[in-house]
């Protein structure tokens, strides 16, 4: 169903069909689609907000090792029901993403919470890495 008039020439048009036509061709289980990451800074901790709508917080492997944080999801795509959906795209079967946390996070004290199909992982910094505020030095 096109919801949009297509614009275009009939040459593009043919190709477009061509190329975006499903072919009926059974695709891995695994998702290629990674989903999008937000990260922030702030004076006491670095955050990660991962966007992952449909997950239950059991779906997810969070660890840290040797500074790297590794996040990762493995479902299997064939133990859900399709529910009728001809064409599933706002899901994520499978993925896993990888970062390099630095030197200045206290790694011992890393948390996740998963609420309303985001993940947000706080990486709270060693106190020697913040930054000092400005001292003021009286004149004599």
């Amino acid at each position: 169903m096109n919801l949009i008039r297509k614009q275009n020439t009939w040459f593009p048009s043919l190709m477009d069909d061509f190329l975006n036509t499903n072919w009926n061709i059974d695709f891995p289980s695994y998702s290629n689609t990674l989903p999008a990451v937000n990260i922030k800074e702030s004076y006491k901790e670095f955050s990660l907000e991962i966007a992952a709508p449909g997950l239950n917080k059991d779906d997810f492997e969070v660890s840290c090792e040797d500074n790297i944080l590794s996040i990762e999801v493995l479902q299997n795509e064939k133990s859900k029901s399709n529910d009728g959906f001809t064409r599933l795209e706002f899901n994520y079967n499978s993925f896993k993403r990888i970062f390099t946390i630095p030197e200045s996070v206290e790694t011992s004290k890393i948390d996740a919470s998963y609420t309303n199909g985001v993940l947000t992982v706080n990486m709270p910094k060693k106190k020697e890495a913040r930054p000092q505020p400005k001292k003021l030095i009286k004149i004599k």
